[in-house]
């Protein structure tokens, strides 16, 4: 089941389209609060976001530049600006489709099943790309990429780094990530796990990436 996060301030019509995705069959997330919009698609990881561009003391175009930061989620943009002018810059900030209101229903749901499609021949690329807080961990070439800029990893480096993003948000304990890193087939120095953190620092103040792993004392580590 697809999931579609809808940003749109007129109550009317976000119940309108909740009613019709869900009985469509997509999950659904509205976003009342515009200005942590931006969290929320992290928060969510929808697979479509329907956004409108007039929004109560905020921009649709802000929040679209802010989610292409660390997502390539499909975008349609809905709304009742219907000029030349909006509709490019709509796609020149990383929209995929531009919808004016008032729409007809079917036609909105066959284009988000044809934007849906379209994406989802890619999603074994994507998978091959993780994303938190900005910084890009690739799975197929042991790199993080931050800002156009990269840096190598060594195989524990990158395992270390690719576990706490299977669990971002969660203190990791050391021990845990000690057993993923050795598989628990010898007896590793503690002291390991330490140094190994301290050289994925290392790299990350390469990139200009700071406090991105945090320690909690005595327990273990989160991103």
């Amino acid at each position: 089941m697809a999931k579609v996060l809808i940003i749109e301030d007129e109550v009317s019509i976000r119940e309108d389209l909740e009613i019709l995705l869900k009985n469509a069959g997509y999950e659904v997330v509205c976003t009342e609060d515009f200005l942590k919009a931006v969290g929320d698609v992290e928060d969510n990881n929808p697979d479509l976001i329907l956004l409108d561009v007039n929004l109560q003391e905020y921009s649709g175009f802000s929040i679209c530049t802010g989610i292409r930061k660390f997502s390539n989620v499909p975008i349609i943009f809905l709304t009742g600006r219907n000029t030349s002018i909006d509709e490019l810059q709509a796609f020149s900030l990383g929209g995929d489709d531009y919808i004016t209101k008032p729409y007809h229903p079917s036609v909105l749901l066959a284009r988000i099943s044809t934007i849906l499609k379209r994406t989802k021949s890619s999603v074994r690329d994507e998978e091959q790309i993780l994303i938190h807080k900005g910084l890009t961990l690739d799975l197929r070439s042991y790199k993080i990429i931050y800002d156009a800029k990269q840096e190598e990893l060594s195989k524990n480096e990158f395992k270390l780094l690719h576990y706490l993003y299977q669990r971002k948000n969660e203190v990791v304990p050391r021990l845990d990530i000690i057993e993923y890193l050795w598989d628990n087939d010898v007896f590793i120095d503690d002291n390991a796990l330490s140094v190994n953190v301290t050289r994925v620092r290392s790299k990350l103040e390469q990139l200009g990436v700071s406090d991105f792993i945090e320690t909690k004392r005595g327990v273990g580590y989160r991103i």
